[in-house]
C-alpha cells in the first residue's frame, strides 16, 4: 500500500503523522511511504532520517494527497484540504466531528473513509490514540495554567505552589481521566492545592487511593462545581465523552463571580469545550478575557511540545497503521472491533452514533457502510 503523510497546515502545529522510526518499520512490512518535504525539520526529523528509512520526500502535499492510499495525519483536514480527498481514500486522523459540521460535511461529501483517533478503543474500553496526547495536554495544562496566572498575561499574580507562610494556589480540575490525572500530578508536584471533581465514584475512589491527601476529591454536582470553580484560582476543564461534544459544566454566570484574574484551561475544546464562555484559540494568540477571567483555550495544546507528544502518538498508532496496510481497510476493520469503533466516516455516511447525534444527522452501521463499499 501507498502510504501518505504530509505537512501539517493547522497554525502552529509541527506535529507529523509518521516518524522517520514509523516509516522505517512500514517500509520493513513492505509498503511505500511518500511524505512531504521539510515537514519534521521544525522537531528534528530531517528530510535524509526519511529517506535512510525508506520513505520518498516530495515538495507539495498536493502529490501526496493524489497518490496514497492511506493519509496518516495528526490533525483533522483544514478547509485548504477539503477539495484534496479522494473518493475512497483511506484518512486516518484526529477528527473531533461532534463540534464541526464543515468538516462533517467535506468528509461526508469526499467519499473517504475517515478513521478518528479519538474513538479507536482498546480491550479495555479505553482510548489508546487518545491517551498519550491526553497525557501530554494534562501536564502541560498546569504549565500554561502557571504562566497565566502570572500578573504579565492578566493572572491574579500567584505562585501555583505558594512559598513558606503565603498559601498555594487552588487548582480545580473537572474530571478525573487521564487529562485530569496527569494534570493532578503536576500540580501537585508543584505543591499546589488540588481537587478534582467527577461524576465516578470509582474513579474518585481510585484517586483517593491513588493520591491520598495530597489531593481533595468532590462528587460532581452543580452545587460541587459551583462551590470549587468559585474558590480557584485555576480550573483545568479535563471532560469527555468520547466522539461527543463536551458537557458545558462552567456557566457565564459562574464566570463572573470568579475571582479577578483567574484562570480557565480548557483541555476539551476539541470536542467544543466546557466552559460556557470558551472559544478555539491558537498558539499565536492562546488566551483572552472574560470578565476579568483568563481563558486559555487552544485547540491543539500538545503542538507545543511537538516531538515529545510526536514521538508518544506514532508509538500508539503504528500497530493501527501497519494493519491498515497489511490487510486493507476493510478486512483490518472488520477484523478489529477497536478499530472499527474509529469508523467516524465512510463513503458518504456518518458512522459513529455520538457524531450523528451531536450534528442531527443520520447514523448508519459501520458494518452495513462498509458493506455497501
Amino acid at each position: 500500500m501507498l502510504i501518505g503523510s504530509p505537512k501539517e497546515i493547522k497554525g502552529q502545529e509541527n506535529r507529523v503523522g509518521m516518524t522517520p522510526t514509523a516509516v522505517r518499520e512500514a517500509v520493513h512490512n513492505g509498503h511505500r511511504v511518500v511524505v512531504q518535504a521539510g515537514m519534521g525539520v521544525p522537531i528534528g526529523f530531517e528530510d535524509e532520517a526519511y529517506r535512510r528509512a525508506g520513505a520518498e520526500v516530495v515538495a507539495t502535499a498536493e502529490e501526496i494527497w493524489t497518490r496514497a492510499e492511506l493519509i496518516v495525519k495528526v490533525k483533522e483536514p483544514q478547509p485548504a484540504e477539503f477539495k484534496l480527498i479522494r473518493p475512497g481514500q483511506v484518512l486516518f486522523t484526529y477528527l473531533h466531528l461532534a463540534p464541526d459540521p464543515r468538516q462533517t460535511k467535506a468528509l461526508v461529501e469526499s467519499g473517504a473513509i475517515a478513521i478518528a483517533y479519538e474513538t479507536v478503543t482498546d480491550e479495555r474500553g479505553g482510548l489508546p490514540l487518545l491517551t498519550p496526547m491526553s497525557e501530554v495536554a494534562g501536564r502541560l495544562s498546569i504549565q500554561v495554567g502557571a504562566r497565566c496566572l502570572e500578573m504579565i498575561a492578566g493572572g491574579r499574580g500567584m505562585l501555583l505552589g505558594g512559598v513558606p507562610g503565603v498559601p498555594a494556589a487552588h487548582v480545580v480540575i473537572l474530571g478525573g481521566g487521564i487529562v485530569g490525572t496527569n494534570a493532578a500530578r503536576m500540580a501537585m508536584g508543584l505543591e499546589a492545592k488540588v481537587t478534582v471533581v467527577d461524576k465516578s465514584l470509582k474513579r474518585l475512589y481510585d484517586l483517593d487511593l491513588q493520591f491520598g491527601t495530597k489531593m481533595a476529591t468532590r462528587f460532581a454536582t452543580q452545587d460541587a462545581i459551583e462551590e470549587c470553580v468559585l474558590d480557584a484560582d485555576l480550573v483545568i476543564g479535563a471532560v469527555l465523552i468520547p466522539g461527543a461534544a463536551a458537557p458545558r459544566l462552567v456557566t457565564r454566570p459562574m464566570v463572573k463571580q470568579m475571582k479577578r484574574g483567574s484562570v480557565l484551561v480548557d483541555v476539551s475544546i476539541d470536542q467544543g469545550g466546557c466552559f460556557e464562555t470558551s472559544k478555539p484559540t491558537t498558539h499565536a494568540n492562546p488566551t483572552y478575557v472574560v470578565d476579568e477571567t483568563v481563558h486559555y483555550c487552544v485547540s491543539n495544546m500538545p503542538a507545543a511540545v511537538a516531538r515529545t507528544a510526536t514521538q508518544a502518538l506514532n508509538n500508539a498508532t503504528l500497530p493501527f497503521v501497519l494493519a491498515l496496510a497489511n490487510k486493507g481497510y476493510e478486512r483490518a476493520l472488520k477484523e478489529d472491533p477497536d478499530l472499527l469503533n474509529g469508523l467516524n466516516v465512510c463513503r458518504g455516511a456518518i458512522t459513529y452514533e455520538a457524531v450523528a447525534e451531536a450534528l442531527g444527522l443520520d447514523h448508519v452501521d459501520p458494518v452495513k457502510a462498509l458493506g455497501r463499499g
